[in-house]
């Protein structure tokens, strides 16, 4: 990461950009952390004295929530009781001046506060506004809730994770990442757009739709063979040999054959197994995946009479793409992961804390990391700023409205 004076000279390509956003959890945070990293202002509304439900979840970052440091970097915390009167009153003229509003509320909350799209353009009509919600606005299930887990469901993610007898869920929040970095590239676009034409307008992204948009493949299995590829565990759907094999010295080496010559280099120049190169059930992927079976157990016992350095050095000789099987502590002592400086530190509330950099580097600009808010820190600071002065200030406190 660049020094701190550098970053105060360069130019963030956000910067003037002013986000207003009613968020927690993951989605909407996901969203909201990305346009900050590149100079966006973001307006986090928390509740008084209870805050995003993402801070209580764990207290794994020196007492801090691990899921709440991960995605509020730079941010400014203003507590508002938007269930309140005067909350949606100062939450409403803070929009007014708002370049975009980000919500990851149920289409009957926003109904309930009366932040719809039609009464917020009607505040501010160049507004770019963005709801992330699990099902979309409306239809069937726009009233779902919408956990990560329950999504994965929905979008049969879980029935393709797994293997062949028990299927799982994928480890990380995938669904509310997907709607998020969605969500943040539509924000971009649509501020393209009014850039073009003054206009704001409405962004409805949903988890579902958002995970469901990275199969990619599977689809087509389903459309146009009526199939489900089977769980493949820590294998490939769709080819094969791929995957992690355990060498002799108990690590895993990843093999991953994407073509038939990849395949001939392997079991003649790897394995030297001209036996293998002939066997009509291991011609073509599809007929190596359909033996599957046959074919792991033959590269299972291969590749366990040796180390995993032996196989690494031979398969890099014939030019096929493998890897280790890292633990979370070696990927972050991993060379690359050294060189590039991936591990970074922020300021926050327990002082320095160690933090994952931006993988977005672009030539002439930085992503920033600057801190990670305290739970209300900025409420004086932004209503200040709109105009109340310190008794207006102190009277909302003690009636509980911030």
């Amino acid at each position: 990461m660049p020094g701190s004076l550098e970053l105060s000279k360069m130019i963030l390509p956000l910067e003037g950009v002013k986000v207003v956003a009613v968020e927690q959890s993951v989605s909407g945070p996901m969203c909201t952390a990305l346009l900050s990293d590149f100079g966006a202002e973001v307006i986090k509304i928390e509740r008084p004295r209870v805050g995003d439900v993402a801070r209580e979840w764990d207290t794994a970052a020196r007492g801090l929530s691990s899921a709440f440091v991960g995605l509020n970097r730079n941010k400014k915390s203003l507590t508002l009781d938007i269930k309140s009167e005067k909350g949606i009153e100062i939450l409403k003229q803070l929009m007014k001046s708002a370049d975009v509003f980000v919500h990851n509320l149920t289409p009957e909350a926003v109904s309930r506060l009366g932040l719809e799209y039609e009464s917020v353009k009607e505040l501010n009509p160049r507004m770019v506004y963005c709801g992330i919600t699990g099902y979309g606005k409306d239809g069937p299930y726009s009233r779902a809730k919408a956990y990560d887990l329950l999504v994965q469901g929905e979008a049969a993610l879980i029935t393709l994770t797994g293997y062949p007898d028990k299927p799982a869920k994928i480890a990380i929040s995938i669904c509310d990442i997907a709607a998020g970095m969605y969500a943040s590239q539509a924000i971009l676009l649509a501020l393209m757009y009014r850039e073009k034409t003054g206009e704001g307008q409405e962004i409805d992204i949903s988890m579902f739709e958002a995970v469901i948009s990275w199969y990619i493949y599977f689809q087509y299995y389903a459309w146009y063979r009526g199939e489900t590829p089977p769980r493949a565990g820590m294998r490939h759907h769709i080819f094969c040999p791929y995957g992690p094999f355990l060498a002799a010295d108990e690590r895993y080496v990843n093999i991953a054959v994407l073509s038939n010559d990849e395949w001939r280099r392997v079991a003649g120049e790897v394995f030297k197994r001209d036996d293998l190169l002939h066997d009509p059930r291991f011609e073509t992927n599809e007929k190596r995946v359909q033996n599957r079976r046959d074919l792991e157990s033959v590269v299972e016992r291969i590749i366990s009479e040796k180390d995993h350095d032996y196989w690494i050095r031979e398969l890099q000789k014939a030019g096929i793409a493998c890897g280790r099987l890292n633990s979370l502590t070696e990927v972050f002592e991993h060379p690359q992961s050294v060189y590039r400086k991936i591990v970074t530190e922020i300021d926050s509330p327990v002082g320095k804390l160690k933090f994952l950099s931006s993988p977005m580097r672009l030539s002439k600009t930085h992503a920033k990391a600057e801190s990670i808010p305290a739970l209300g820190a900025h409420t004086d600071e932004i209503l200040a700023g709109m105009g109340y002065s310190k008794r207006s200030i102190g009277e909302l406190r003690s009636k509980g409205v911030i």
